[in-house]
C-alpha cells in the first residue's frame, strides 16, 4: 500500500476513472465530497460499484463520522458489497473503532460474509479532542489496518485560518498532529498514512512532501486527484539503491546471526538497522 485516492461515491464517471489512476486503494467517499441531499444516491452508486468489482485496486469506503446521522446507514448500505475496508473519519478514540467493529460484525453475519473480512482505517487527528487519545489504539481490533492523519478538519476545529506557512510547510500544531499519528501507528503495529496534499496542481510540492513522509516512516499517502498518484507511488516505492543496501544489511546479519553490531562499508549497523532493512524489502515485495 503506497497510494490511496479519494473518489466521490456519487459519481459513476469518477469512480470508473479512479480504476485507471494506478492507486493501490480507492477510497469511495460518502462524506465530505457528497452533499447531504446526495447521500442516499451515493450509497446506491457505491454499493453497485463494489458489487461489480473484479480485480484492480482495493476498494475502501469512507463513511460519515459516527456522530453524524448518516454513519449507520452508510455501513448498512455498503457492507453487502464486501468493501476491503472502511475509512472512519473524525475518529475520536479507540471506542469508535470498537463500535465500528461491532457494527461490521453484525452486518457481515447478515450478509453472509466471513467474519472480520472488512478492515478499518481511522483518520485519527481531525478533532482537537482526538489528539489526546492517540496512544490507545494498540489491540483495538484485528480489523485495524493503519492510521491516517487529517489536517483540514483539524484546522477548522481549532479555528486556524491556515495550516501551512507561506512556503507550504505545516505550522507547528499540525506538524505535531502528523508526528503523533506516526508514533501512534508504530505503537499499534500498523502502517501510518500521510494526509492529502490539497494543491493538486503543485506537483513539485507534492513530491517534496511525499519524500519527507517516506523518510519519516509513513508507508503511504492519500490523494485527491488521479494526477497525484504516479508521484506518490514513486516516492513510496524503494529505489534500487535502497533495496541494494537493505539486502547487504540482511545478508550480513544472516552470515553472522550471533552479532548485535556489524560493520558494513565503514558504517556500524545494529539490529534496528536490520529491522529497517527488512521493512524496505517488504515494501518492495521482495523476500529477505
Amino acid at each position: 500500500m503506497r497510494s490511496m485516492l479519494f473518489v466521490p461515491g456519487d459519481s459513476d464517471k469518477k469512480l470508473s476513472k479512479g480504476l485507471e489512476s494506478g492507486a493501490d486503494i480507492l477510497i469511495l467517499d460518502l462524506e465530505d465530497s457528497v452533499a447531504p441531499e446526495r447521500k442516499q444516491d451515493a450509497r446506491q452508486i457505491t454499493r453497485a460499484f463494489l458489487s461489480a468489482k473484479s480485480g484492480g485496486p482495493k476498494l475502501f469506503v469512507r463513511i460519515n463520522p459516527l456522530v453524524s446521522p448518516y454513519a449507520i446507514d452508510d455501513l448498512a448500505a455498503v457492507t453487502g458489497g464486501a468493501p476491503d475496508g472502511i475509512v472512519l473519519p473524525k475518529c475520536a478514540s479507540v471506542a469508535d473503532i470498537v463500535a465500528v467493529d461491532h457494527y461490521l460484525h453484525a452486518l457481515e453475519v447478515r450478509e453472509g460474509l466471513p467474519p472480520s473480512i472488512i478492515q478499518v482505517l481511522p483518520i485519527v487527528t481531525e478533532t482537537a479532542g482526538a489528539m489526546f487519545t492517540l496512544g490507545g489504539y494498540a489491540g483495538a481490533s484485528t480489523r485495524l489496518c493503519g492510521m491516517m492523519w487529517g489536517c483540514e478538519d483539524l484546522a477548522a476545529d481549532v479555528g486556524a485560518s491556515t495550516n501551512r506557512s507561506e512556503d507550504k510547510q505545516y505550522l507547528p500544531p499540525f506538524e505535531l498532529a502528523r508526528s503523533l499519528c506516526l508514533y501512534a501507528a508504530a505503537a499499534a503495529g500498523v502502517p501510518a498514512i500521510d494526509t492529502v496534499y490539497t494543491d493538486f496542481r503543485d506537483m513539485a510540492g507534492l513530491e517534496r512532501e511525499a519524500l519527507v513522509a517516506e523518510r519519516l516512516g509513513f508507508t503511504a499517502k492519500a490523494a485527491i486527484h488521479p494526477a497525484q498518484i504516479e508521484i506518490i507511488n514513486r516516492a513510496f516505492t524503494p529505489n534500487e539503491a535502497a533495496i541494494a543496501w537493505a539486502r547487504k544489511v540482511v545478508a550480513a546479519f544472516e552470515t553472522s546471526p550471533q552479532l548485535g553490531v556489524i560493520g558494513i562499508e565503514g558504517k556500524m549497523i545494529d539490529r534496528p538497522h536490520l529491522r529497517a532493512a527488512e521493512r524496505v524489502l517488504g515494501r518492495a515485495g521482495l523476500q529477505r
